[in-house]
């Protein structure tokens, strides 16, 4: 690792209004990073709470454990143990309990299911890359940092990389991922300048990337953002499957929790935003019949309460001090 973990966490304050965390709650952060919320949630537990923070990043859940280990969140054995040793540790000595958990949240039924729990009171979904993935160059998560086009965020469970996408995906295919994941205008001529250049030579590093993407760009819209800023997100949610596991980790997350718990999800992007607003709606519609109907038909029973009704979004304040806020949405809702 080139860098310190670093990651500023998004709306904290507001995570922490929106979830209410009581003593004895079981909290879930879905994507832990470093532990900025994390860490925020766990010192609201007390005696009988238990708080579970899952990545799939192992560099993240290292940083997380020295997080918790500073402000005396961890136990002295766990302490002791080899700080990449982060598959699964549990602090039992100390209340509350406190346990790490290397994995996706798309596997969340299988990691509840592994804690021998009966449900969950809160839980917390924030989206995206971290400060750390985008300024640790190697990763390739970054079109200001020359390194291999990687992208993955578990190197261990997803085989493919960005190179294989770009150097193995026919045009239409790379058009439509620019164009369903990065709302790209010009993925089609992305697409076929990729396809291209790879003719020629295969397409390994990000600058190789972006340098063909700016120069797919149309020279007036060159000037307003960087050209590969949408290319280089489309790419990391394709390698990194992160819309599916969103659907999967969010549908989980609400069976999971127990009557008024709540879910809030932070999202950066239009489509993680729409996928979370429909979900939320779906789960929050009681029934459809007509109302002149006698008895209702269409079984629908409504699930949670959406407690957001507009998406909250970061202050001018945070956005100055943190400009990646910027696009950042929250939603809430509570299990009924």
């Amino acid at each position: 690792m080139t860098v310190e973990y670093h990651h500023v966490a998004v709306l904290k304050e507001e995570v922490l209004a929106a979830l209410e965390v009581a003593p004895s709650d079981c909290v879930v952060d879905a994507t832990l990073g470093g532990g900025n919320h994390g860490l925020s949630l766990a010192q609201k537990l007390g005696k009988g709470g238990h708080f579970i923070g899952i990545d799939q990043d192992e560099a993240a859940l290292v940083a997380a454990k020295r997080r918790f280990q500073e402000a005396g969140l961890l136990g002295k054995k766990d302490a002791e143990k080899n700080a990449t040793d982060l598959s699964k540790q549990t602090s039992e000595d100390l209340e509350p309990r406190i346990t790490f958990v290397h994995g996706n949240f798309a596997e969340l039924d299988r990691i509840l299911l592994e804690q021998n729990i009966p449900g969950i009171n809160k839980i917390l979904f924030d989206l995206g890359v971290s400060s750390f993935q985008f300024d640790e160059g190697s990763r390739g998560f970054s079109y200001r940092e020359d390194a291999p086009l990687d992208m993955r965020m578990d190197p261990g469970k997803h085989t493919i990389n960005a190179a294989e996408v770009i150097n193995t995906y026919n045009t239409a295919d790379l058009a439509r991922i620019l164009t369903m994941y990065g709302d790209e205008r010009y993925a089609s001529r992305i697409a076929r300048k990729i396809v291209e250049k790879r003719a020629i030579a295969p397409i390994n590093s990000t600058f190789e990337l972006a340098e063909i993407v700016k120069n797919a760009y149309p020279a007036p819209a060159r000037a307003k953002k960087h050209p590969a800023k949408k290319t280089f997100q489309a790419l990391r949610i394709e390698v990194n499957q992160e819309l599916k596991a969103l659907e999967i980790g969010l549908d989980a997350g609400v069976r999971w929790l127990l009557p008024g718990g709540r879910v809030a999800v932070i999202s950066y992007h239009s489509k993680e935003d729409r996928i979370v607003k429909q979900t939320f709606k779906e789960l929050g519609q009681g029934c459809t019949c007509p109302p002149d109907l006698p008895i209702c038909t269409c079984n629908n029973v409504e699930i949670v309460d959406v407690k957001t009704k507009h998406t909250i979004v970061p202050s001018a304040q945070e956005v100055a001090v943190n400009p990646r806020a910027r696009s950042a949405k929250l939603r809430v809702a509570e299990k009924l």
